[in-house]
């Protein structure tokens, strides 16, 4: 009986796999207008000679579906023939987006990022899975975004040629704002501490919040914001605290949003001991444990430990392990059940060296000018430190917008990097000609050439010409900044410029100075320098009635002679030329009139300016000059000598070279024989009123500055100071500066000036 059973089931599997199979003589596809044949084919599970089943064309369907480039697909057999009809999907002619408030929640590059990724492109072949990927993305973000009542419709057309053109139409409807925001379950920081970890929450004061936008509710500022506060507790040593209740409610209604926030703060954990365990080369315990600025008792402070993992992994770097790995884990202390031991462990991984410097991006600069800026050379060991300080010497050249670097490790060498160097280059040089006026010159032709990097070698050349009523000059200036292999410099220059103030709101005199100067300098360390320049001038003075009477020992003697030399001392450690963030500038100069020359006078002058980031993103800075100069030898200093303080440049808010005692018959600033200006100041971006471009920067200011005749008029009574704000711009043209100063310290008689506008400033 079950040998019939048997027989009578091979029998039937038999019929059915001859009833549902047939051998494919041909195969013929109908409907193709783009696509080729034998890109269909290529996506068929069976080739002619194939016996094909039922579920074969089934799975072969199913595979052409899945290109998206059909909207219809049939597949029959017909007399050993496999028949394909195909209709294709039309290919895109455009994606509009129309109706959308500009920057609300859309821009141009969030918009072309989204086509890309839904392959939604013009040119691509329409899908209408991918349309629906996208409308479903946006819904997202404008969900994300509080735009609860937005709404998209899909408008689209086939022309003859099988092309489609889709336009979504958006109707954003009104942001919902954040009404209240609401913390609890704190007890070691108060609510205003945490709410201002977030960026947003309840409205500021509403001209302020106009810029702000602080109740504009955002998904990923609220979850950026809920990490802060983790942190916050993390690194005050409570490493169990979570976000108990995060609730976002909307009212409909009023289309605002309540925020509650409620937290389980945990215990708190303290230090037991940092262990230290690893390779660790020739460094001891001890020694590495110096680097974490966190004792045995205190809390858990996870960011100081993570300072002193990132502090050994810079040491470790330093020498040559560029792949070093620092671990950190926390384990329970045996000795308190509330404390942890921090557990590090090291592996410095093989010793690194370079194998060779790529430079991409100097079109103009050669080679040769940025390879000399650079401390870490082709075959020697990899240095964190010399990297950096590489990098920051390229980027204070001021040729290059941007600097970026990365690594490429070597298959065949694991041991050996190449180091890619990707560079952007800026303007460095400008021409203009043209006509002028100022208060100081008059009518004025100008021309000038200036090129701090001409043809790409690093050397610095400017020429001027300038011809009006009161000023005609011409000078010109080149200075090597390497002059042989140990990075000496050499300068010389030429100037020749005659002054005639008769017509102008000053004291009259004439002066017609020409001459000719001539420096080298030698460099002390990586960041600094000695720097020698001699100058000789022939001098032509011829002054007015006040003057004569003013400034006698100055004008009695019409025909001078000066013959200078110039000592100077420069350090500048700075990360950048137009924005610097970090790093310190300082200069002692001293210039000396040889006794040779007419008029025996001498100057000191120091300057000093620091960067250092705070908070985040931005920077403070911290800078003071200080100048003196005097007569020698029973001279006295010329009064086309002295200093003038006040301006732009100088103490803003106050007129351009205002500051300091006047002329009794002319009223105009008399100069003066020292000068002390000092400022503080912070630079931020523009992100928080919606600018986000890193060429801008928004400044806070105070400024101070003295001007005293002689040494012995000094008076720190005489202080003026003022507070301010301005806006840095790094233009096509080069960088400019607008700012508004209010003075705080004044006298009735001083001469202001709240606005002032400088090209060529930098913070």
């Amino acid at each position: 009986m079950n040998f019939y059973r048997l027989i009578s089931f091979l029998l039937l599997s038999f019929y059915s796999f001859v009833s549902h199979a047939e051998i494919i003589n041909n195969i013929e596809i109908n409907g193709l207008e783009k696509i080729s044949r034998g890109a269909v084919l290529n996506y068929l599970l069976f080739e002619v000679g194939d016996d094909v089943s039922e579920n074969l064309l089934k799975d072969s369907i199913k595979a052409l579906d899945d290109t998206k480039f059909f909207s219809k697909i049939s597949i029959s057999i017909n007399e050993n023939q496999a028949i394909i009809n195909l209709i294709e999907n039309p290919t895109i002619k455009y994606v509009d987006f129309i109706n959308y408030e500009d920057g609300n929640v859309l821009d141009e590059t969030g918009i072309n990022d989204l086509l890309l990724n839904n392959n939604l492109n013009t040119g691509n072949i329409y899908s209408k899975s991918n349309l629906d990927n996208l409308i479903n993305s946006l819904q997202v973000i404008y969900q994300e975004n509080a735009f609860y009542n937005s709404n998209i419709k899909i408008n689209s057309e086939i022309d003859s040629q099988n092309r489609i053109g889709v336009v979504l139409d958006f109707s954003e409807g009104d942001r919902a704002l954040i009404s209240s925001m609401e913390v609890s379950g704190n007890e070691l920081f108060s609510s205003d501490e945490i709410l201002d970890l977030f960026e947003i929450g309840e409205p500021d004061f509403f001209i302020l919040n106009y810029f702000t936008e602080k109740d504009r509710f955002s998904k990923n500022k609220y979850e950026a914001g809920l990490e802060s506060v983790i942190n916050k507790y993390s690194n005050a040593g409570y490493l169990d605290v979570s976000i108990k209740k995060s609730k976002v409610t909307f009212n409909a209604k009023t289309n605002q949003i309540n925020v509650n926030v409620v937290i389980d703060e945990g215990s708190q954990y303290k230090l037991d001991q940092i262990q230290i365990d690893g390779d660790l080369l020739n460094y001891s315990i001890e020694n590495l444990k110096s680097y974490f600025p966190i004792e045995s008792g205190d809390s858990f402070q996870r960011e100081k430990i993570l300072k002193g993992v990132n502090a050994i992994s810079r040491l470790y770097q330093d020498i040559g392990y560029a792949y070093v790995s620092v671990k950190l884990r926390a384990e329970p202390s045996s000795n308190n059940p509330s404390s942890l031991n921090a557990i590090i462990v090291i592996n410095p991984n093989s010793l690194i060296y370079v194998n060779r410097i790529i430079i991409n991006g100097n079109n103009t600069t050669k080679d040769e000018v940025i390879r000399r800026e650079l401390q870490l050379l082709e075959g020697q060991t990899y240095s964190k430190d010399y990297l950096l300080n590489s990098i920051s010497r390229i980027k204070r050249l001021g040729y290059f917008s941007s600097v970026d670097y990365k690594f490429n490790r070597l298959k065949k060498s694991p041991d050996k990097i190449d180091l890619i160097l990707n560079l952007v280059e800026t303007k460095t040089g400008e021409f203009s000609i043209g006509l002028s006026h100022s208060n100081s010159t008059g009518a004025s032709l100008n021309t000038s050439v200036s090129q701090k990097n001409i043809f790409g070698t690093g050397n610095t050349f400017n020429a001027s010409l300038s011809n009006s009523d009161a000023v005609k000059e011409t000078s010109f200036y080149f200075k090597n900044p390497h002059f042989n292999n140990f990075g000496h410099s050499i300068s010389y220059g030429y100037f020749n410029k005659e002054l005639n103030a008769t017509n102008l709101e000053a004291s009259a005199y004439v002066m017609n100075e020409a001459g000719y100067k001539f420096g080298y300098g030698i460099p002390t360390s990586a960041d600094s320098n000695i720097f020698a320049e001699f100058k000789v001038s022939d001098i032509e003075l011829s002054c007015g009635a006040y003057l004569l009477v003013d400034e006698q020992s100055s004008c009695s003697n019409p025909n001078k002679n000066d013959f200078t030399s110039t000592i100077s001392f420069s350090h500048n450690s700075l990360n950048d030329y137009i924005f610097p963030s970090k790093g310190k500038k300082y200069s002692l100069v001293n210039i000396f009139a040889l006794p040779i020359s007419s008029v025996n006078y001498f100057k000191f002058e120091s300057s000093y300016s620091s960067y250092s980031p705070v908070f985040t993103g931005n920077t403070f800075k911290l800078s003071s000059r200080f100048k003196y100069a005097d007569g020698y030898g029973g001279d006295n200093l010329p009064f086309y000598e002295r200093y003038f303080e006040g301006g732009g440049s100088s103490v803003r808010g106050f007129d351009f070279n205002s500051l300091g005692t006047k002329y009794a018959s002319s009223g105009m600033p008399k100069g003066g024989e020292i000068s002390l200006v000092t400022s503080a100041g912070i630079s931020s971006s523009l992100k928080s009123v919606g600018v986000d471009n890193p060429n801008m920067k928004f400044i806070s200011f105070v400024d101070a500055g003295i001007l005293s005749e002689t040494v012995s008029d000094f008076d720190l009574g005489e202080i003026r100071s003022s507070v301010g704000v301005g806006l840095n711009w790094f233009t096509p043209v080069g960088p400019i500066g607008l700012n508004y100063a209010y003075p705080i310290k004044k006298k009735s008689d001083d001469d202001l000036k709240t606005f002032s506008f400088q090209l060529g400033t930098s913070f």
